[in-house]
Parts: C-alpha cells; structure tokens; sequence
C-alpha cells in the first residue's frame, strides 16, 4: 500500500486534497498543481467555490489568470462535495482553528473536517493536518476519528501535521519556497508525507513526530508575539519618556549581532500570533503549569487597541474637540500593510472602541473595499471611501492603522486636521510636529 502511494507521488500522479481555499489552503493547492499534481480543492463555503469554478480569486495575491487556466485545464477542482474527498490520495486540511469567548482552543473545525473525511476514507490515503494548533491535537483528536472509520493507521491509511507557513503578501516566500516541518503518527507516514511535500517546496524538514511538529509552530508565533509585546510595552514607557521608540529601534538594530528588530503596532492581527500562544498557555494550564511569558504577553498586546483610542482621544482634547461626535477616518483595515486579509485586524476593535466612545467612523483601504463580517466583532456595514483632499480635510482625525506602500503619506499630512500614526509610517514627511502624533 505505501509502495503504491509512493509510486503515484513520486510519478506525480497522485490526486491532492485541500479542506479549507483560505489564504493557506489556495496557495498551497497553487503550490502542487505548478508541480505537477492534479488537485480537488474543498470548502463549505459555496461563494469561494462559485468565484474559483468562474475562473476567478478572492485572495490579491492568487492571480484570477492562474485559477482560470487550472480550472479549464481540470488541474484544480474546487467543490463542497465533501463525498469527493475519497477521490484524492493525499488530503491536507487547512481550516481555521481560532479561540472560543474564553480564549480556549476551538476545535469545531478540525474535529468536523475529520469527520467527513473518515466517511469517505479509504485504503491507502494520506491525511495531513496543516492546521495551526496544540501539542497532542493530531494524535488524541484527529486520528481517533480516522480510526472510527474501521481502518488501521500505517496499514491502511497514514497521518501526519506539518504546520502551516504562509506569509500573505510576501512575494519573495511564496509557499514553494518555505521549508516545510513535517511529523508523521508513524515511520510509513512521516516517510510518505515528506516525499509529498519534497515534491513541491524547497526543503522538507523531518522531525521525530507529531507533537514536535505542532510545537514547532506554537513556538515560531509565541516568539514573534513575546517581542512584540515588549516593543509594545516599551512605546507606552518611552512615549511618557518623550522618546520616539522607532528612532530607538532603528539605532538598536545597527548592531550587527544579538539583536533582532521588532515594531511596536496598534495591537496584533493576522490569524497566528493573536491565536497560536494562547493554545500553549491552554496546554500548559492543562497540564497544571503557567506560561507567564506567553499570558503577560497577550495581556499587553490586547490592551494596544485601548492606548492608541486613549492617544486619540488625548490628541482631539488637546485640540478643543471629543471624541463623541467626531469624524475619525481609519486608513488600513488589513492585519498588515500591502495585504486583502483582515483577519484579527486590530482595526476591527479600534472601530469598536471607538464608536463605543460615539465617534462617527469611516475608513479607507486600497485592499479591502468593503468590511467583511468576523467572528468576534459586530462590524459596521461601510465601504472604503476615496482618499481625496476634500475626505481628508473633513475628517476631525485620521487613524493611520495600516501603513499600506499605496498611501501617498505627504498628501494625507497635507491635507489632514490631525493624524495619529500607528506604524511611523509618516517619519518621512516634513513639517509634521503641529498635526501628526505617534501612538
């Protein structure tokens, strides 16, 4: 069975399945048919099926001429019918696996998808869990659902994790580029998926099993997010300090050795490090443990949103003006610059917060043109306005949240009331001092 699984990879012709054509699951499937393979792409989300089967994309840096030539090609099949997944002989599951209201795991996801695949599971199957989790999840959660189908892992069917690496936006790491950490439940599976995925990325990374693999990845956004929180914590210091914690950074990082330059921001965004620590810290309490580092950490980059509505509200009193009743424009709806993908933006509770406080809200984003729903915030029904002068000048403040490359910052310093950046995205417009405040 594993010699025959390996022949069709290695030959090419093994068919691949990806649950979930999110921003990690369309890549990846990119990935595999650019290399060769033919591809079943999966998703209950019928509007994301529609969009691909027409011959477009809803992802900015997923050409629409791609999709197109591998949908009529029949290279890539986008369906919802989840009955086709028997079709495929490798299955790479790509859903989201967020938090609950308690900042717990929420595994609905990744539970569900196992379970249409182990209806349709057959001999000789690879399934690959890509999804960002804890330490134990493709082990005690994932296989025990595969086992319920009546096959028996490494005979009839193998199992393996290897986290997902994707970095929207970035042309220089498109996923065939990334290296790849794989864990196998067993020898046969590790064995098969590293010949799957050495087929497509630049290099593989075996590793001893599952749970290194998984924690791998925690450990990847848990460093991200520990440092960011301390840049974070020390804007608010040196702000009170009077010291422009950028040209701090920037000196620092002239140091050619132990040290690595990380930015402060208006709080975190992206689906991984906002997400992926508090799963370590959820293992840990599991386990009777503490992970001060990863908790302190969350507690200072969730409280971002609240400082920079603070400096706001400090820079309109400053200027004999309250925040109820103002018009305060948000530049920047995307989690980061140059990118269409909003998840966990902290613009999203910026607005909250902000219309809490009876602000009169608009935004603009080149990326986003209008604001998609999210799980955890009730978002307000807007569309981007145009950046003109005469948006500009009517606005009592504009909110620089993301530092998007299109933003002309000199035209939006020019004709702003009051600007409070974010991101130091205006540090090369002159004669700023009297309009423009970091926060």
């Amino acid at each position: 069975m594993t010699d025959s699984l390996s022949e069709l990879i290695v030959s090419r012709k093994a068919v691949v399945g990806v649950v979930g054509l999110g921003y990690v699951g369309l890549p990846l499937i990119r990935a595999f048919v650019e290399s060769g393979f033919s591809a079943i792409g999966y998703d209950v989300d019928e509007t994301k099926i529609n969009v691909l089967s027409a011959g477009h994309s809803y992802i900015g840096h997923i050409d629409a001429g791609w999709v197109a030539e591998s949908v009529n090609s029949a290279r890539f099949r986008p369906t919802t019918d989840m009955s086709q997944l028997a079709v495929a002989d490798a299955i790479l599951i790509c859903v989201p696996t967020p938090l609950n209201e308690s900042r717990d795991p929420d595994l609905q996801f990744v539970e569900s998808t196992a379970r249409r695949v182990s209806e349709h599971l057959r001999p000789g199957q690879l399934v690959v869990l890509e999804s960002t989790t804890y330490p134990g999840t493709t082990r005690d959660v994932v296989l025990p659902i595969l086992a319920s189908s009546g096959l028996q892992l490494g005979q009839d069917f193998y199992l393996a994790y290897s986290p997902e690496r994707e970095d929207p936006g970035n042309s220089e790491f498109s996923a065939d580029q990334i290296p790849k950490v794989i864990g196998g439940m067993d020898p046969k599976s590790l064995q098969l998926a590293n010949e799957l995925y050495s087929s497509v990325v630049v290099q593989t990374v075996p590793v001893s099993s599952c749970e290194v693999a998984e924690a791998c990845k925690i450990l990847e956004n848990t460093f991200r997010s520990v440092n960011i929180a301390m840049v974070n914590e020390l804007k608010v210091i040196f702000d009170r300090l009077d010291i422009d914690v950028w040209q701090v950074i920037e000196a620092a990082k002239t140091k050619p050795f132990g040290f690595q330059a990380f930015y402060p921001g208006p709080g975190l965004g992206g689906h991984c490090i906002p997400i992926d620590p508090f799963y370590l810290s959820w293992v840990a309490r599991k386990n009777d443990m503490a992970a001060r580092f990863i908790e302190l950490a969350g507690e200072i980059n969730t409280s971002m949103p609240k400082y920079v509505v603070d400096r706001v509200t400090d820079v309109l009193n400053g200027h004999g003006k309250p925040v109820h009743g103002s018009r305060i424009g948000i530049l920047g709806v995307a989690y980061k610059k140059d990118v269409d993908d909003p998840r966990e933006s902290p613009a999203f509770r910026l607005m909250e917060l902000l219309a809490e406080k009876g602000a009169i809200l608009t935004y603009n984003d080149p990326h986003i043109s209008h604001l998609p729903s999210m799980r955890r915030y009730d978002v307000l029904d807007l569309t981007s306005q145009k950046l003109t002068a005469t948006y500009l000048t009517t606005q009592d403040c504009v909110l620089i949240v993301t530092d998007h490359s299109a933003y002309d910052y000199s035209f939006i310093v020019k004709h702003a009331q009051l600007v409070v950046d974010t991101r130091n995205a205006t540090v090369g417009v002159e004669d700023v001092s009297e309009k423009v405040f970091k926060a």
